[in-house]
């Protein structure tokens, strides 16, 4: 059996606003930075061999606050998987022993809301209507103009699951993972097998992490929020 444990962000400024986030580089409110330390707090003797994030303040800002927690005294070190691999590592190849691996990437970054970004939810209720709102961000594959549906986003996040976060689990190693609301949801539908017409409806909390203990075949063997 192996561990993985996702956390999303912490709540977010434009969170605390009601305003379409999506990648827009926003960071935590008073409250997120609350909720993040908080899950350091349940996670201090936690000890990962991976670690991932997406590119955005609000995922590197809780994961630093979730590291400031923690016992595990490694060094972290970032490796920024989007940029070029053969360039970044050419040199150094790191030492899991001393460092803890955090793979950054834009692959597991929020719903890009196109058009809505940065609007506050009433104001684009105002504009479109409410019907056609609730549409955009509550149906699997309808993207809101010049966005992602969650569909896309699933599109986005799998490839990079299936390259490198599922491997380092089938290997048998400890995994955390912070990210976003919907690039959650995508790796949540995959474990808990949840059907297209759900997962638009799935929540995941701010800064609450949750522990999944998952076999050989990463079936979902518990689920546990941590508090």
């Amino acid at each position: 059996m192996t561990k993985l444990v996702i956390v999303r962000h912490g709540e977010s400024v434009w969170n605390m606003q009601n305003r379409f986030t999506g990648w827009m580089d926003v960071d935590l409110s008073a409250k997120g930075i609350s909720e993040a330390s908080k899950a350091g707090e349940l996670l201090r003797d936690y000890r990962f061999d991976k670690v991932y994030i997406s590119h955005l303040i609000r995922s590197i800002h809780t994961l630093q606050l979730i590291l400031d927690k923690t016992s595990d005294t490694r060094t972290p070190m970032i490796y920024h998987e989007d940029d070029d691999e053969e360039k970044s590592r050419e040199h150094y190849t790191g030492d899991e022993s001393s460092e803890l691996p955090i793979f950054m990437s834009k692959k597991i970054a929020e719903r890009y809301y196109g058009d809505l970004q940065g609007l506050n939810k009433d104001d684009a209720r105002a504009r479109w209507g409410s019907e056609q709102v609730q549409i955009w961000r509550r149906s699997f594959d309808v993207p809101p103009p010049a966005g992602e549906s969650l569909k896309d986003t699933l599109a986005r996040v799998m490839p990079f699951w299936d390259s490198t976060i599922k491997k380092d689990l089938l290997s048998g190693k400890t995994v955390l993972i912070v990210a976003h609301g919907n690039s959650l949801r995508a790796i949540v539908k995959y474990l808990e097998k949840i059907s297209d017409s759900d997962i638009p409806d799935h929540e995941i909390p701010t800064g609450v992490p949750i522990e999944y203990i998952l076999d050989d075949a990463l079936n979902v063997m518990a689920k546990k929020e941590l508090d």
